[in-house]
């Protein structure tokens, strides 16, 4: 059977159609990127220039900025443009770029923070055995795995998108191209293909969410045999890492495991999950952690030092 698509762009009608909302909207969200994209790359630069921060989870921690900053970027930039544009529209070739980037980079997230818990699952339970388990080169096969399943899972999103024809309407009821809205405008019944969505995105979403919860309470549960101390520095750990997970993960589930159904409150969903966590991700991270607070004092005078927390010196 041969596709037949009839639609060359689509539609984007954004957030809103009132001019005076849109230009507080452009305020908001130009703001809030430019301080994504610079505060995870300020995290980037102060990792890779320190030599106080060369554990394995600051090694996650890089590619968990580099995935933010690039996560935001498939949406708020073209989410600015339509706001104060007359001309709303996006080619079909750039909607399912921005589907493919959209998914890759947000599946990629999903496994940096699989992989961010167990490293604490190692470093909590397993303090003894960690130098020999965490090497450089296990995290660096975990990443390779991370990216070659992120490219299987866009992949596959992509390739369902493409097997649907569309022949009008055009008019996508979203600030982005996503799966949900675009299914709309199929000229073909779309249930099976959305079961199909749904299993992909949606157990990839609920399943991760499950492993990385049973993770952080199998830790937790550890802890009691820690001193005070120890215990107190665990807990702090978690609780960010469990809030940085659950800001993330609750949106998604929320929007990709459900039935074939839209709801009004979806682009506000969207926008916390693609536009707001991004921005908290690098927050929460610098925000409750004294190393990396230090190191940028560090970077900013010029002064980075060498220290003794490198856990990837043992092959």
């Amino acid at each position: 059977m041969v596709i037949k698509n009839n639609v060359t762009e689509f539609i984007l009608l954004g957030l809103t159609d009132d001019p005076a909302e849109q230009k507080i909207i452009f305020a908001i969200f130009i703001i809030l990127y430019v301080a994504t994209v610079l505060g995870n790359l300020l995290i980037i630069v102060t990792i890779k220039t320190s030599q106080t921060l060369e554990s394995p989870m600051y090694f996650f921690l890089t590619y968990l900025s580099f995935s933010d900053a690039c996560f935001s970027t498939t949406t708020t930039p073209k989410l600015l443009v339509i706001t104060l544009s007359e001309k709303k529209t996006i080619s079909f070739n750039d909607c399912m770029t921005q589907i493919f980037a959209l998914h890759f980079f947000g599946c990629l997230e999903t496994l940096i923070l699989i992989m961010m818990s167990y490293d604490r699952y190692v470093t909590i339970c397993k303090p003894l055995h960690y130098t020999a388990i965490m090497t450089r080169r296990v995290c660096s096969i975990l990443m390779g795995i991370a990216w070659f399943g992120s490219f299987l899972h866009s992949s596959t999103q992509l390739l369902l998108t493409l097997s649907l024809p569309f022949c009008g309407p055009d008019m996508i009821d979203h600030f982005f191209c996503d799966l949900q809205p675009l299914m709309k405008l199929a000229c073909v019944d779309t249930y099976y293909v959305n079961l199909l969505f749904v299993s992909n995105s949606g157990a990839i979403c609920t399943l991760s969410f499950v492993m990385l919860m049973a993770s952080y309470m199998v830790i937790l549960y550890s802890l009691r045999s820690k001193g005070a101390e120890g215990r107190l520095k665990a807990l702090s750990t978690c609780s960010s890492h469990i809030l940085v997970v659950t800001l993330f993960y609750g949106p998604c589930i929320f929007i990709y495991t459900r039935p074939q159904t839209t709801f009004s409150v979806d682009k506000l969903v969207s926008v916390f999950y693609t536009i707001v966590t991004p921005l908290l991700n690098p927050l929460i991270y610098t925000l409750r952690n004294t190393e990396v607070k230090n190191a940028m004092k560090k970077l900013g005078s010029h002064r980075v030092t060498p220290g003794a927390n490198d856990h990837f010196s043992v092959e």
